[in-house]
């Protein structure tokens, strides 16, 4: 065989094994801002994680914050996958039901990347990266049309502005309450998800 018809699967294969190491990184990054959280996450416990040098780690995130970003790349694609197969004709707040408590499953799992509200140069990267600020506007543009559909129809208060509609389910995603319930050992996940499932969408008032 022609050396040089070797060439582009030898860069093919390269990509691969890039592309490899990036998911590896990124998939250990998630699962310590999960279980951690920013702050307490370092570069040198992912380099660990995934086994390989800090200085090679740099070559494909260049700073904590970049890491943090890729992250919630990823976890912002997960979630405009599982948006989109959500069924056309289920009911608004049903679809927004199905939305949060999936994202709380992940959370109750540790899959769900935690990051500090207040934090200005990992605010600065997330909003300088087309990719996340095109997943959350998606996201947001599909959760806010479910939202003023689901008012429209009175499943939801209308005097609530839909935006703090959305801010409330988001908060879903990061909400300390699972993990309270969760270590308590007294329910299982399942009980847990109905629990704050209702407190959310049915709120506090005996019914």
């Amino acid at each position: 065989m022609n050396t040089e018809d070797t060439k582009p699967l030898k860069k093919s294969f390269k990509v691969q094994m890039l592309a490899a190491r990036e998911s590896a990184i990124i998939e250990s990054v998630n699962r310590l801002l999960a279980d951690k959280g920013f702050d307490a996450m370092t570069v040198d416990e992912v380099a660990a994680e995934v086994g390989i040098a800090k200085a090679s780690l740099y070559k494909h995130f260049p700073s904590k914050e970049e890491l943090a970003c890729a992250a919630m790349v990823t976890a912002m694609q997960r979630a405009q996958a599982f948006i989109a197969q959500v069924p056309p004709e289920q009911a608004p707040l049903d679809k927004l039901k199905a939305v949060t408590r999936w994202t709380m499953t992940l959370k109750l799992q540790g899959q769900m990347p935690s990051l500090p509200s207040q934090n200005s140069s990992l605010r600065a990267t997330l909003m300088g990266s087309k990719d996340y600020m095109d997943g959350l506007m998606e996201v947001s543009d599909a959760l806010g049309g479910w939202i003023e559909q689901a008012q429209a129809q009175g499943a939801i208060n209308q005097a609530l502005p839909p935006v703090a509609v959305l801010y409330t389910l988001f908060a879903r995603a990061c909400d300390p309450v699972l993990e309270f319930l969760k270590m308590g050992e007294q329910h299982s996940d399942e009980q847990i998800l109905d629990m704050v499932m209702s407190t959310c969408f049915d709120g506090l008032n005996a019914r």
